[in-house]
């Protein structure tokens, strides 16, 4: 094989830089497209446009199902990898033995028209990592399989939704599952990453994690488009106390699924745990990634920043995303 003379190597390097620079505007044009999140500040806490709470669940929230039920995969599916492509295949010991140790059921809120459009691409990706995977839905299909729970679709129904989902799974999987995670179906989740996490910690425990927010409940809630993770111990009390018991968890549907669940898990001394890494990085995050990972997206006035519970630098959150720590993420 020849190797490049000298003379070659410096228009070579000029080339691969020329093309790097042309490369970058174009991104940055395509970048300059889209919507900025400033757009949307009249819609936000203030206005009278938001929910009850006012952290962003009005109508032009960047992480509102309304706005994005048209942003979907291909409706088809595309079955299972071949042999020599499956996932497991590749996994290295330290994943097996997690796999084995950190047993996590995976339940899904989707709805009937986000079956073939997002379920069944969760079903087909990360999906396939989780010990124990269920869609809650309203409508019953043995493909995913989905659970039609006796709950309505819509916004105004996802605290009753997740309340009676967290229900099924404790009654019907709580002997094989250490911990109980919720997503949306939206939502791209890297069980490695996740299991490793939890590893430190006892399912024993009253515990649980996510992206945490700060107003309402004094050690913070669970963002509800992150998802979040329950402690086995954590499910536990949240079914057999809270489901049954008005003074500790709102029994109707109504009210903010995030809200209330922060809520509800603080009444019963469930712990809010921190789920950032050794360098104060984030592990769960409620946004799509260039909401994320393009500096200066999000802007400073925007709620998102007076609503987390830690300090976030922008940097932090790309070099995370770069080196492989996400868990959760938002895809649509």
């Amino acid at each position: 094989m020849r190797l490049l003379s000298r003379s070659s190597v410096l228009p070579l390097a000029a080339g691969m830089t020329l093309g790097f620079c042309l490369a970058y505007i174009s991104y940055s044009i395509r970048l300059s497209s889209y919507s900025p999140l400033s757009q949307f500040q009249s819609r936000f806490p203030g206005d009278g446009a938001n929910d009850a709470h006012g952290h962003g669940h009005g109508h032009r929230d960047v992480h509102n199902e309304e706005d994005m039920e048209n942003v979907a995969g291909p409706v088809r599916d595309f079955g299972v990898h071949d042999k020599h492509e499956d996932s497991h295949a590749g996994e290295d010991d330290v994943a097996r033995e997690l796999r084995d140790k950190v047993r996590v059921l995976c339940w899904v809120m989707t709805g009937p028209d986000n079956h073939e459009k997002k379920a069944i691409h969760v079903k087909r990706t990360w999906g396939t990592r989780c010990n124990i995977l269920i869609f809650m839905s309203s409508k019953e299909d043995e493909s995913l399989p989905a659970v039609a729970l006796p709950i309505g679709e819509g916004r105004e129904n996802l605290w009753g939704k997740t309340r009676e989902a967290y229900r099924y799974v404790w009654e019907h999987y709580k002997e094989q599952a250490d911990w109980f995670m919720k997503a949306d179906d939206d939502t791209y989740v890297v069980l490695e990453n996740l299991r490793y996490m939890l590893s430190s910690y006892n399912s024993s425990d009253p515990i649980a994690f996510g992206h945490k927010f700060k107003p309402y409940v004094k050690q913070g809630y669970f963002s509800g488009g992150a998802g979040y993770v329950l402690s086995k111990e954590a499910t536990k009390r949240f079914v057999e106390k809270g489901l049954n018991d008005s003074k500790i968890c709102r029994q109707d549907p109504g009210g903010s699924e995030d809200v209330e669940m922060g809520k509800c898990l603080a009444n019963l001394d469930v712990k809010a745990g921190d789920s950032r890494d050794s360098y104060g990085r984030g592990r769960f995050f409620p946004f799509v990634p260039e909401h994320h990972l393009v500096p200066g997206h999000v802007t400073k006035d925007f709620w998102f920043w007076t609503y987390i519970y830690y300090p976030v630098k922008e940097a932090r959150a790309r070099l995370l995303l770069r080196y492989g720590g996400v868990i959760p993420l938002r895809f649509t």
